[in-house]
């Protein structure tokens, strides 16, 4: 009997542990693939489980690194980080996306250095990881090593702002999404520890970057935030602070959700163009409808098959948060959807529920997408005719 219960405990721990735990399958749409990449060398070497995200074609591309937070709890039983919402921005953009899981996270090698009320040393050492991927990358011929940002969410930020300090060759920007690390276990004066670090990178660093905090952030509040930003520009280090105010329930996870696109994109197109790197898409990825030139988005007159609940449907949509989705078929239905995944196939099946005829979609997030079926003339809802 005893023997079945340890084995049940085994098979329970094997069951909530993430690197054991079954990866869900690739994303085709980003060509994502999962590699160790070594951090130290020799006998030293310990491998970073790295996923890696890329637009079609051989590059070399610009790149962006991502940094991930740390979770409660022993960081082995983290997760792999995969930030699908904001790799897929920077992917449509042409960009190459890295993230690595640094020493002791998911399936890395080694053990998290922990570095007590040390913050800056602790930022120091996950930099390190960070240092040993960019070199790497340096390396790849689908990489261009003169076009390059960093980017770190909480823990990450911390450690995106630690490398930034080393000024690393062909990094452009710093993108700090609600960075640092709160050590309530400890005894000490993590606050001022925190503040300390920052105004230790901000000395070094000549790097522009952007910093992300919300009003309602659960581990870093606002006044904590501004002696923060404010030791790091003390000496002069280029960075500007978004502070946007309440987001849903817990601001300091704003960067994974598709609501927070709106937020973080216009300055960090704003910067990005500053620095001369691309903003615009330029990827279709697999799966997705390019824009078309059919109309303006905003233009509700020009909906094809249009009638008065369609047109009053489109207008709702307009207005909807992305990512959206609205669809459209010659029967004059129409259908809506927004939030959550796959926004398009739910357009799709909202419309197809009343239409006889088959639905196509009109307008994904900001683009017209529908062009003009082969052989048809557009009008009024049920007014398609072949000419």
């Amino acid at each position: 009997m005893k023997i079945v219960i340890a084995l049940l405990l085994a098979l329970a721990c094997l069951l909530n542990h993430p690197s054991w735990a079954a990866d869900p399958p690739p994303n085709r749409r980003l060509r994502e693939e999962v590699m160790d990449i070594a951090s130290g060398r020799g006998w030293l070497a310990v491998p970073l489980e790295t996923t890696i995200y890329r637009p079609p074609g051989d590059g070399p591309f610009p790149l962006l690194i991502m940094n991930h937070g740390k979770s409660p709890g022993k960081p082995a039983f983290q997760g792999r980080n995969r930030s699908v919402v904001m790799a897929t921005e920077f992917v449509r953009r042409g960009y190459a996306v890295i993230l690595p899981m640094r020493k002791g996270f998911s399936k890395s090698g080694g053990q998290y250095i922990d570095g007590g009320c040390n913050i800056a040393g602790n930022g120091e050492a996950q930099a390190d990881d960070v240092q040993a991927v960019l070199d790497y990358a340096r390396q790849q011929a689908w990489v261009d090593p003169s076009r390059i940002i960093v980017m770190g969410q909480s823990h990450g930020g911390l450690t995106t702002m630690a490398l930034g300090a080393r000024n690393p060759a062909g990094v452009k920007a710093l993108l700090n999404f609600a960075g640092g690390l709160r050590l309530d276990a400890f005894t000490c004066n993590w606050k001022v520890s925190l503040v300390d670090a920052f105004a230790d990178y901000g000395s070094r660093t000549h790097i522009p970057s952007l910093w992300f905090y919300g009003a309602n952030d659960s581990y870093f509040g606002p006044d904590l935030v501004e002696r923060m930003f404010a030791a790091y520009t003390k000496t002069g280090a280029p960075a500007k602070l978004v502070a946007f105010g309440p987001f849903k329930a817990d601001a300091h996870g704003m960067s994974g959700s598709r609501d927070g696109i709106p937020i973080w994109w216009p300055p960090t197109e704003a910067l990005l163009k500053e620095v001369g790197m691309p903003t615009e898409r330029t990827v279709v990825l697999t799966g997705e409808l390019p824009r078309s030139d059919f109309a303006r988005l905003e233009d509700v007159e020009a909906l094809p098959y249009r009638n008065e609940k369609g047109g009053a449907l489109y207008a709702k949509f307009l207005q909807v948060p992305l990512p959206r989705a609205f669809a459209i078929s010659r029967s004059g239905q129409s259908g809506l959807a927004w939030g959550g995944d796959n926004p398009s196939e739910r357009a799709l099946q909202n419309c197809q529920k009343n239409s006889p005829e088959p639905c196509a979609l009109y307008a994904i997030d900001e683009d017209v997408v529908w062009v003009v079926p082969p052989g048809k003339a557009v009008g009024m809802a049920g007014a398609a005719t072949t000419p």
